[in-house]
């Protein structure tokens, strides 16, 4: 973003909200990107890591097709 554009937001939002109200709501978009950050942390982390060892015993253990012929 250039530095016109990075004034141009600055300015609106003062004319907005007022020089009085901006530490506040600067304070509560900080704590929203926090909360956001670690909740998907915590999403990563909960799921289950799928290790080697485990992929391999899963393909051994795949079911073999049963080529036997019937009696006639």
């Amino acid at each position: 973003m250039s530095a016109g554009g990075f004034l141009l937001i600055v300015i609106a939002a003062l004319l907005l909200f007022g020089p009085n109200k901006l530490p506040d709501l600067g304070r509560a978009v900080g704590r929203t990107f926090r909360e956001f950050k670690e909740a998907t942390r915590d999403i990563v982390e909960d799921q289950p890591e799928v290790k080697r060892a485990d992929v391999a015993a899963v393909q051994v253990e795949a079911p073999k097709s049963d080529h036997r012929r019937l009696p006639e």
